[in-house]
């Protein structure tokens, strides 16, 4: 099929894509929202994503999760990220997970929260995922119509970093009610910020607000805040956005360790909560 020529990213559109994409002609945008589990319930469902990779969106997927569990909310966390997926080592949850008569079985974080992530459903969880795109999408769909997630009220999607195929399927195909966009300090990040909200602009995507991570790091001996990637500019970025910052995070050695000990289930962020209470608003 020939792209339409005024869509902007015509060199890039594939069939599926181009006909989802608001860009395209011809009446109302088809609809690609896969059916969820039919044994399940989600009330909402929260993206937190980044325009690049290393700036600790994972991070903040989980520290979200653990706030919305730790106020009693039913919670659970669709690892999104096929090729990085970090989530279950974090809560230090293994697989292989099963299946059911429901459908494939999350695993629970020893908080609650329901996890699914290629890495349960493989032996090795070294081993690299060397897909394609499609493959990757189609597994993600897999994750919202074949895992039985019972009864959330909250679904977070660790998204993969950037705007290509697999967020696009996430947007398409899932009935998300909101973004959480991560940030560092660095004025390139805010460029690549820009785009994602751009891109979630296009997909009629709300944005809750941005989240910086890296901000400073808290001496301590004397409790000074160091700057490490230079001074913030992401009240400019969204003010000039219309958007709220829900959050600047620290670097903090005992966040580190307790992913690295699969106990993050344990953390405590007190940097989060204006987050937390945004996305229990929605």
């Amino acid at each position: 099929m020939a792209e339409k020529k005024e869509c902007s990213s015509a060199s890039s559109c594939s069939r599926e894509s181009c006909e989802g994409c608001p860009s395209h002609g011809g009446g109302e945008p088809q609809s690609f929202l896969e059916q969820l589990n039919a044994y399940s319930s989600v009330k909402k469902v929260i993206g937190v994503v980044s325009g690049k990779g290393g700036v600790g969106k994972s991070f903040v997927t989980a520290a979200l999760a653990n706030g919305m569990a730790k106020k009693g909310y039913k919670v659970g966390i669709l690892d999104a990220d096929i090729t990085g997926p970090s989530i279950p080592k974090m809560f230090g949850v293994h697989g292989p997970t099963q299946g059911s008569e429901l459908g494939i079985l999350p695993i629970s974080s020893q908080n609650g929260i329901k996890i699914m992530s290629l890495n349960l459903l493989v032996d090795d969880e070294e081993a690299p995922v060397v897909w394609r795109g499609p493959i990757l999408a189609g597994t993600v769909k897999q994750f919202w119509s074949d895992v039985f997630w019972g009864e959330l009220d909250y679904l977070f999607v660790d998204m993969p970093p950037g705007t290509g195929d697999v967020p696009l399927t996430v947007f398409q195909s899932l009935p998300v009610d909101g973004i959480v966009i991560v940030t560092s300090p660095q004025e390139l990040v805010q460029m690549i910020v820009k785009k994602a909200i751009h891109m979630a602009g296009m997909m009629n995507i709300p944005v809750l607000g941005l989240v910086e991570n890296y901000s400073f790091l808290k001496c301590p001996d004397c409790g000074r805040e160091i700057r490490l990637f230079g001074e913030s500019h992401v009240d400019e970025v969204a003010g000039e956005l219309g958007i709220p910052v829900l959050g600047k995070l620290p670097l903090d050695p005992e966040y580190a360790a307790l992913a690295d000990k699969g106990e993050f289930h344990l953390m405590e962020n007190p940097y989060l909560e204006q987050a937390v209470n945004t996305v229990s608003e929605i």
